[in-house]
């Protein structure tokens, strides 16, 4: 058994809603600091505003980087996540290049997590986490990207941006903590919105809950 304790201390509780607020940022924070979630995942543009709301408590600062599709040029994530842990985030989750992984240019996919790792790590040792969309890639391209991600010094796999096909399913995390081995963070991320989806995926793995239905879960624990 989870308790609920413990359970929130796994839970980024997020919200990357292209029309989300300032009043819902807010709201967002205030329901992390009464149910003690580990952290707040926003966009980048909002972190400085929820730094500045958790400031006096312990509930970390987690943004996006490269978000949603993966594809933007090295430097421009390396430079977006050097500017969330300037603004208070403690914590990335940046998107691997999928297309380059499908292209078969796996120098590119470990040099462009290995620029953001350096980049956000030189900063205050921000953990950074790699999405390598689950949904878009084959079994055999869902093992090469996690050993990549942990070639190239990131923290976390984790699975999906919860923008596309499918997000984390027991199978894939299973298949991820086998791959990257039982100390290697992993995130599942995606559709979970139920205390039982929760569990089912920390018990398969699990080291890290991205659901923007944190309250919602910790309710029924």
């Amino acid at each position: 058994m989870i308790t609920k304790r413990q359970l929130a201390k796994l839970i980024d509780h997020t919200l990357l809603k292209p029309d989300a607020t300032r009043d819902d940022i807010a709201r967002l924070c205030e329901e992390a600091k009464e149910h003690g979630f580990w952290s707040v995942c926003v966009n980048p543009y909002y972190v400085s505003l929820a730094s500045e709301i958790l400031k006096n408590s312990d509930v970390k600062i987690c943004s996006v980087i490269g978000f949603p599709l993966g594809a933007n040029t090295s430097e421009a994530k390396a430079y977006e996540a050097e500017k969330a842990v300037n603004d208070g985030a403690s914590e990335v989750d940046m998107v691997m290049n999928i297309g380059a992984l499908k292209s078969s240019d796996y120098e590119l996919v470990e040099r462009d997590i290995h620029e953001v790792v350096e980049r956000a790590k030189s900063q205050k040792g921000t953990i950074v986490k790699v999405i390598i969309e689950t949904g878009l890639l084959t079994d055999d391209e869902k093992v090469l990207a996690s050993r990549l991600v942990k070639k190239a010094g990131a923290d976390f796999v984790k699975t999906s941006t919860g923008f596309n096909t499918y997000g984390a399913t027991v199978r894939d995390v299973r298949l991820i903590r086998k791959t990257v081995g039982a100390r290697f963070g992993v995130k599942a991320s995606g559709g979970i919105k139920t205390y039982e989806d929760a569990v089912k995926l920390i018990r398969a793995g699990a080291t890290r809950i991205g659901t923007s239905s944190g309250v919602v879960i910790i309710g029924q624990s």
